[in-house]
């Protein structure tokens, strides 16, 4: 993905249209900012409906940071 965003006199980005398609995120989509170090990850707020069993199963162990420690 080649799309690039800028920082605005304001401190404001604009997600990209393909970024935002990608995704699914329109008007209104409230997002969670998750920030470690300088790296900044945008999460869709979600009711907690929603999310209701959707880690049915998932085992509880141990984080990775990164792909190769696995």
């Amino acid at each position: 993905m080649s799309d690039v965003m800028t920082v605005s006199a304001k401190c404001q980005v604009t997600i990209p249209k393909s970024v935002r398609e990608i995704v699914g995120w329109g008007p209104g989509t409230k997002l969670v900012p998750l920030v470690k170090g300088k790296h900044v990850t945008l999460v869709e707020l979600r009711p907690l409906e929603e999310l209701y069993g959707f880690i049915k199963g998932a085992k509880i162990g141990e984080i990775r940071e990164h792909e190769d420690e696995l």
